[in-house]
């Protein structure tokens, strides 16, 4: 073999060792190692499941690498029926807020609110969780146990998938749709069984397991190539 092929040869079977080494296989579908790198135990905070809890075949959402963007707290801007939204998150405790004065929540007794609707709309991350803390509160103390979206009461705890479920899905097709990158690190978990990186209640409603619900849009967009 002349040497220039043998010396290419052994570039390529160099070059695919290195990419075996960087990466996590199973089946056919190469994946980042960093996924399950292992995260110190010290000094995390208790809502969080570490990347290294996986089992085989899964993989942790983590807010702690790209996986963080499938998150309801990651600043993805979406919009639906003609209005911007931050984050799913703000999107979601936004529609515990009143949606004006005519709004019974606005005008409860003895209830003031922290934030406007249109404020928590435009919110990520915590800051969106804390204002959501901050309503469910007030939810509590005027004994309702629904939220509103476009002037209609749904739900907000259900065993069912009602209509609560059915708009937090439309909500993160649209975050699908309207961001590439999102698209392109969902396609790029393949096969994996998608975890959630924080502990979750117990029988929770449908809505809350976000991880399952980008689990049927993967689907859906995998069968669409």
């Amino acid at each position: 073999m002349p040497p220039h092929r043998l010396k290419r040869r052994l570039h390529v079977a160099a070059l695919a060792v290195t990419l075996i080494g960087a990466a996590q296989h199973i089946g056919a579908q190469p994946y980042p190692a960093h996924w399950w790198t292992p995260v110190p135990e010290g000094n995390k905070p208790d809502w969080e499941i570490l990347p290294q809890t996986a089992k085989h075949g899964e993989v942790i959402l983590s807010k702690r690498n790209e996986l963080g963007i499938l998150s309801n707290f990651a600043a993805t801007p979406f919009t639906l029926y003609g209005k911007r939204y931050a984050s799913i998150e703000g999107f979601w405790q936004m529609m515990l807020y009143p949606e004006g004065a005519s709004d019974p929540r606005a005008n409860f007794p003895g209830i003031t609110w922290a934030h406007t609707r249109k404020a928590v709309s435009q919110m990520t991350a915590f800051d969106a969780k804390n204002a959501g803390e901050l309503g469910e509160q007030n939810m509590k103390r005027m004994g309702i146990d629904w939220v509103t979206f476009r002037g209609k009461r749904m739900k907000y705890w259900s065993t069912v998938k009602g209509e609560h479920y059915r708009l937090i899905v439309e909500a993160m097709r649209a975050k699908l749709e309207q961001n590439p990158q999102v698209q392109a690190i969902l396609l790029s978990t393949g096969s994996l069984i998608l975890r959630p990186d924080h502990y979750q209640e117990q029988n929770p409603p449908a809505e809350w397991e976000y991880f399952k619900i980008w689990m049927d849009l993967r689907s859906e967009l995998q069968g669409a190539r």
